[in-house]
């Protein structure tokens, strides 16, 4: 009997790696079954020389030891059996490195490990040197998307206003998901999916093109521009063994991890995904708030404001004594959060839509009940959970269904 398929998934998050491997189960409803999992915390973030307190950066060697010590804790026997690597990240990011000298591949113990070498500090999603001013300043892009900060190509128009020398050293960028792809593949230049190209900006997902007309008429250096690719399709194979995964073994495109966390637990076309990510959860807030049912108090939590309303502030109505304690404000908070989402997908439109279920995912959701109830209060759908790993499991799923679709007969 022939052995089933084997995927690892990859998510490299905001604030940890997380890593699982999938075995196919046509008998199970979900199709599959997790042999193992693991998630480390990046501790990746760091200073930024050229921005200053606005900069959001973190240093892709942390993220790559995190991502190393996330595959020495999974089974070597199991490892063995890996025919397809999915990877997902963080969208928006941007690192720079130069092309065919990012990493260095050495014994790191009983495993090959990679590690990177002429490679930036990543820049990260949550980065602020690009002010409102500055935003105003750069070419409208053709796109479904504006343009805010923190974003690729907004982060290399600041690089190319503030620090054309920094952009001199490095000849190729991409997410840190690329980054991760582009190494174990070992291509010269990376690939990216539309889903995280269009989350750079300036990328029409109707043409499936960069702005390039745009871009070169602002000075902008496309070169440095990955190409781009089809999600779920293959970037390569894997250029050495890798914690003992076989060389040679399938690596899908990177997908942003929204997409990745969405799919992992969508089983139906008629799924609305709902992810709430990376949030610092706190069990005495939550206990509290669980036990306070109902409050009056109004948080509007928008302290950073969106990236539709980059101006936008938070607010806080409605104040009584009463309402002052520790789970009057937690449950006020979560409820802020999640009406400010329902603000954006409000029930009629996903209705109009055909939505008939909401999948939640992401780390806030799956530790925070109060945010649960939140959701299935402010949603008047049938709402169901993913788990923490979500992205990883999905990064996984994609490779997974790949394998299987291709064994068919």
């Amino acid at each position: 009997m022939a052995s089933r398929p084997v995927t690892l998934g990859i998510d490299l998050g905001t604030t940890s790696v997380k890593a699982a491997l999938l075995e196919a189960a046509p008998s199970l409803p979900s199709g599959f079954v997790v042999l193992a999992s693991c998630a480390r915390a990046a501790k990746a973030e760091t200073e930024s020389a050229v921005a200053g307190p606005q900069g959001r950066e973190q240093d892709v060697t942390r993220i790559i030891q995190a991502l190393n010590e996330c595959l020495d804790a999974l089974p070597r026997q199991q490892l063995r059996r890996v025919g397809g690597i999915g990877v997902s990240g963080q969208m928006h990011g941007i690192l720079f490195w130069k092309a065919g000298q990012g990493c260095e591949w050495m014994e790191g113990g009983p495993a090959f490990v990679f590690e990177p070498r002429a490679v930036s500090h990543l820049v990260t999603w949550q980065d602020g040197r690009c002010n409102s001013s500055f935003l105003a300043s750069l070419p409208k892009p053709e796109s479904h998307l504006s343009v805010a900060t923190g974003f690729g190509c907004a982060t290399i128009f600041w690089l190319l206003k503030n620090s054309p020398e920094f952009l001199k050293s490095y000849d190729v960028a991409g997410t840190i998901q690329d980054y991760v792809v582009a190494m174990l593949c070992g291509l010269p230049r990376p690939l990216m999916s539309d889903q995280n190209a269009a989350s750079w900006g300036y990328f029409n997902t109707q043409s499936q093109s960069w702005n390039l007309d745009i871009l070169e008429m602002a000075g902008f250096p496309t070169h440095l521009l990955p190409d781009i690719a089809e999600p779920g399709s293959m970037a390569g194979r894997t250029s050495h063994t890798w914690f003992e995964i076989p060389r040679g073994t399938q690596v899908g495109i990177a997908l942003g991890d929204l997409q990745a966390s969405v799919y992992s637990c969508m089983s139906q076309r008629t799924d609305a995904g709902l992810e709430v990510e990376e949030s610092t959860v706190y069990s005495r807030m939550i206990q509290a708030a669980t036990q306070q049912k109902d409050t009056h108090l109004t948080i509007t939590p928008t302290v950073l404001g969106e990236r539709h309303l980059p101006d936008q502030l938070a607010s806080v109505t409605r104040i009584s004594s009463s309402d002052l304690s520790l789970g009057h404000v937690t449950r006020a908070l979560c409820r802020g959060i999640v009406q400010n989402l329902h603000s954006m997908l409000p029930f009629q439109q996903l209705k109009e839509w055909g939505v008939a279920r909401v999948v939640g995912s992401g780390s806030a959701l799956s530790r925070n009940e109060v945010l649960k109830q939140e959701v299935q209060r402010a949603f008047p759908f049938p709402v169901c959970f993913g788990q923490d790993v979500d992205a990883a499991f999905g990064a996984a799923l994609v490779m997974l269904q790949r394998d299987l679709s291709q064994k068919e007969p």
